[in-house]
């Protein structure tokens, strides 16, 4: 089957926390350059759905029409090279304005439309998975693909601390901070023990970690090994990289255990504008002051919250 690489459409649909909001809405913006109160949403960029911790599913479009009979008829003209395929039905959830459709309906659609597809059906490993989704009376037909919560896999690392980044904000930042991923180097340059850097490399960014204390840099070095992740984790400060960058991602030192005093922070702040043209901070105290005394201008921004507890994310060039 013969996809048309131009005037692509993909359909993105978003399920989150009532906490996280704020933080998908702009992961939404690093990977579309727009955002929207609605848990879906339309674009011509292909993001793979996995990549992000909100994401449900992914529909690439290659019909749409006002009424399944038509879809029905648009179908048949379907030419596919699979030997098996799978039809889901993708309204499993109130998306905008449009009610979820109940399990039984869902089946009965699915099975309407795999009716008219040439091929062999196979529930269970198909080679090919169709989606349908029902939008504001509209309905698509295209190429699903599933999210995978790969993100979970790594919650449980040997090595962890409590004010660590969790997982899933992990991942979030670094689809903030790099939204495409070729040719980009990156740093976590305070790594602690390698939240960011996993998520990273798990995803395949080009993702170094760096940290002034030994015995952290020795538990990260094991959560990499634990994950089976090719990576490097130095030991020293910021002010020892000699490397150029063009992403730092920064979770600013907050706690007892790492205390800082304003002219170690903005030390930190003053480092990641030598080395890296992008840096996305992550901190508990506003910064903005030190963000502009550095020389950096403020792109965007967002709240990483947890109930009470809120750290800014904050996108700097």
């Amino acid at each position: 089957m013969q996809l048309n690489k131009t005037n692509r459409k993909f359909i993105y649909t978003y399920s989150h926390h009532e906490d996280e909001y704020d933080l998908c809405r702009l992961e939404m913006r690093s990977f579309f350059h727009f955002d929207t109160e609605l848990n879906y949403l339309m674009s011509d960029i292909e993001v793979a759905p996995s990549r992000s911790p909100f994401i449900q599913d992914r529909l690439e479009v290659l019909y749409e029409s006002n009424s399944i009979e038509e879809m029905k008829e648009l179908v048949e003209k379907l030419n596919i090279t699979a030997e098996s395929y799978k039809v889901v039905c993708l309204n499993t959830m109130d998306l905008g304005d449009t009610k979820k459709i109940h399990h039984p309906d869902r089946r009965l659609i699915e099975r309407e439309i795999g009716l008219c597809i040439e091929g062999e059906p196979e529930l269970d490993h198909p080679e090919i998975v169709f989606g349908l989704l029902l939008l504001e009376n509209h309905w698509y037909f295209g190429i699903h693909v599933k999210s995978e919560s790969v993100w979970r896999k790594h919650m449980h690392k040997p090595k962890s601390y409590s004010t660590a980044l969790s997982t899933r904000v992990a991942r979030t930042v670094v689809n903030i901070a790099v939204p495409v991923i070729d040719n980009v180097k990156v740093i976590d340059p305070c790594c602690g023990i390698g939240t960011v850097v996993v998520e990273g490399l798990s995803m395949g960014v080009d993702i170094v970690g760096r940290d002034i204390s030994p015995l952290v840099c020795v538990g990260a070095r094991e959560n990499l090994a634990y994950f089976e992740l090719d990576g490097t984790i130095t030991k020293g400060p910021i002010s020892e990289v000699n490397e150029h960058y063009d992403v730092a991602i920064i979770d600013m030192p907050y706690n007892i255990y790492s205390h800082v005093t304003p002219e170690e922070e903005y030390d930190i702040v003053k480092q990641a504008r030598r080395i890296a043209d992008r840096v996305v901070f992550i901190t508990v105290d506003t910064i903005d002051h030190l963000i502009e005394k550095a020389g950096f201008t403020i792109k965007d921004r967002g709240i990483a919250k947890k109930q009470q507890f809120e750290r800014q994310v904050i996108v700097c060039e």
